[in-house]
């Protein structure tokens, strides 16, 4: 292991550029447990760091990739031995520590957990962060009560990484789903995984009421801005609208009234610092609540070396549900 393949996103004058080299664990981050990676993916955040559209790169020379998968090759921490399947998710790997494009990664072990028995390596990054804070926005849904006697539940950006997998467990959970895309060619797609009806997501990205008509019990939403607030307003009284995404925007034109007048909660979905019991959690509801047939449909496996162009496709909208990405 003197030297290993990495993709590194370097500063330049005009940006940045991202570059295959040959690394070694001294070139990586500190940490105390060092992981084989076999597999990796591209979540909409990576799109960001690979193509500069967001600073979410905040420490140069930077490995991205948020998530990866594989096999513990040393430890020095307690809870982790050579030999240990593994898995990361967040925690700013990818952001301000280098992250799961390379051959090996180099972590703290208080980020890891051990990959559940009842996943294949590739299942783990076919979920991913995006799967995973699906599910942590199902969770939120159910913690504030929503049922599938209750109502529907809008699920937005429904054709992408979070969006898919939301709509697949929402399905087998017995919930009825509006999946709001922008890729209404996808129904077919949508309804394969379980949504009951698809809208066109322009119904929700511009300006609406302060309160408008109510629809659903329940939301998911990757969006902000503008559809975040629609979303907000056409909730059902009581009902619960769990915020993880920012795709249309970081703004919220919202007013107070859908929360004083129907008494619906906002819930805000944070995977990058989640505590480790509460992820633990998630991927055990995972491994209960996620059909792996439909898994095995909304994902698709490409070579390590396409990521550089998956980037920019997962920004522009081009990219179908999920990616996993075979580490040579």
């Amino acid at each position: 292991m003197d030297r290993f393949k990495a993709l590194r996103v370097s500063k330049t004058d005009s940006g940045q550029a991202a570059d295959w080299v040959e690394i070694g664990l001294d070139d990586l981050s500190e940490g105390d447990v060092v992981i084989r990676v076999s597999h990796t993916t591209v979540n909409y955040k990576d799109g960001l760091a690979l193509t500069g559209k967001a600073p979410i790169i905040r420490k140069w020379p930077l490995v991205p990739g948020i998530d990866f998968t594989g096999t513990v090759e040393s430890s020095n921490h307690p809870e982790f031995q050579s030999g240990d399947p593994v898995i990361l998710n967040g925690w700013g790997v990818g952001e301000v520590h280098d992250g799961g494009y390379a051959q090996f990664a180099r972590v703290k072990g208080d980020w890891l957990i051990k990959r559940p028995a009842d996943f294949t390596p590739a299942e783990t990054m076919a979920i991913g962060t995006a799967g995973y804070t699906a599910m942590l926005c199902v969770l939120a849904l159910e913690a504030h009560g929503v049922t599938p006697d209750k109502g529907p539940v809008l699920v937005t950006g429904a054709a992408g990484g979070v969006g898919s997998v939301a709509v697949a467990v929402l399905a087998k959970l017995g919930h009825s789903i509006i999946a709001s895309t922008g890729r209404t060619s996808e129904e077919a797609f949508l309804k394969g995984l379980g949504a009951s009806e698809i809208i066109d997501r322009n119904e929700l990205s511009e300006k609406g009421r302060p309160l408008g008509k109510e629809r659903w019990a329940g939301v998911i939403d990757v969006a902000g801005s503008h559809t975040l607030a629609n979303a907000i307003s056409m909730t059902k009284y009581g009902g619960c609208v769990a915020a993880c995404g920012l795709a249309q925007g970081f703004d919220l034109p919202a007013t107070v009234m859908p929360f004083i007048l129907r008494g619906v909660t906002l819930a805000g979905i944070d995977s990058v610092m989640a505590p480790k019991p509460k992820r633990i959690a998630a991927w055990n509801r995972l491994a209960i609540d996620l059909d792996r047939a439909k898994l095995a449909e909304l994902t698709v496996t490409r070579p390590w070396a396409d990521v550089t162009e998956l980037g920019p496709a997962i920004i522009a909208g081009q990219v179908r549900g999920r990616v996993v990405l075979e580490v040579e």
